[in-house]
């Protein structure tokens, strides 16, 4: 199986790879690097492995390949509130060009598509927990819209090519997902607290810490994306971890797991944060016979051990 992960070099797109090279994949990493980094691949060059290519490549441009390829992760967006504030149009442009663009290569190659959605786009949600058919509450001009909308977007444009081309397509939600290999300065919560924590800084809360997220560790948010590109289902799928926990509490969790003497201080919450972020899983335990394994506890360990090494 020849397969093509777009965002690669990034982090849920490396441990992706990993998953892949070690159930047979031949692997064609793409990534432009913008928020990608060659750490996340270093192990998997140095082995200078037949079965894994790497393309420096912008996927908001057209990219074609000579051999056949049988399926695509399409990953590659940014994904934390810093980067698409800081690159607005670059990720409206792969959400839509990106994602059309590998659209039309599967389509080409009769290939199977799976695009990594998000659960922003429930936006800052009326239901609680959400699920698949929940439309969701996204302002489209907020400062986060650029990201929102062009998730929204692909969604849109990966079951019109589903309907109309008959192209065979899956689409995960994501929730927020932790572990290795997050960037230390990509300024969401997990990297963020860690690494105030570990400088024995004031761990900073937005808000009143009230709002709310569902964390789940990589390794099971990987192997949840795999068992639905390998499933027969072409709905939106939530993946994500349904234990839901306040931001005061899980700063409180990382000062336990870091052992600092970080005080919590507060600050003003930003536009369209969400309030509250907690998946159903329902569908994913039905059709993926899937549910996360890693607790917060041990997942937290593995991630500060890993902060620690590159702090």
């Amino acid at each position: 199986m020849r397969t093509v992960v777009t965002g690669g070099a990034g982090f849920l797109g490396s441990h992706m790879c990993d998953l892949l090279l070690s159930r047979g994949h031949d692997v064609i990493c793409v990534d432009n690097m913008v928020t990608g980094t060659n750490n996340n691949i270093a192990h998997i060059l140095s082995d200078d492995s037949a079965s894994f290519t790497f393309i420096d490549h912008d996927i908001s441009k057209p990219l074609f390949f000579d051999e056949d390829i049988d399926h695509i992760f399409h990953m590659a967006s940014p994904a934390s509130p810093v980067d698409y504030l800081e690159l607005p149009i670059q990720t409206l442009k792969v959400g839509a060009l990106g994602t059309h663009n590998m659209l039309g290569l599967a389509k080409e190659k009769e290939a199977r598509l799976l695009l990594a959605s998000t659960s922003e786009v429930y936006g800052d949600p009326l239901v609680n927990p959400q699920p698949e058919s929940y439309w969701g509450n996204v302002n489209p001009i907020g400062p986060r819209g650029v990201y929102d909308e062009a998730k929204r977007y692909a969604e849109a444009i990966t079951m019109a090519y589903h309907r109309y081309h008959g192209l065979d397509t899956r689409i995960v939600r994501i929730f927020n997902t932790y572990g290795p290999r997050m960037r230390v300065h990509d300024g969401r919560v997990v990297p963020n607290f860690i690494s105030q924590a570990l400088d024995n800084k004031p761990i900073t809360v937005y808000g009143d810490g009230s709002q709310t997220r569902s964390f789940c560790y990589v390794s099971d948010e990987i192997e949840g994306l795999y068992r639905l590109m390998m499933s027969n289902h072409h709905m939106p799928v939530n993946v994500g971890n349904p234990y839901e926990i306040s931001i005061l509490e899980f700063a409180e969790a990382v000062i336990e797991a870091t052992g600092s003497n970080s005080e919590i201080v507060y600050r003003d919450l930003p536009e369209d944060d969400p309030k509250l972020r907690q998946p159903d899983i329902s569908k994913a335990r039905e059709v993926l016979d899937w549910e996360p394994k890693v607790g917060l506890r041990d997942g937290l360990a593995r991630t500060v051990e890993y902060f620690r090494s590159v702090n």
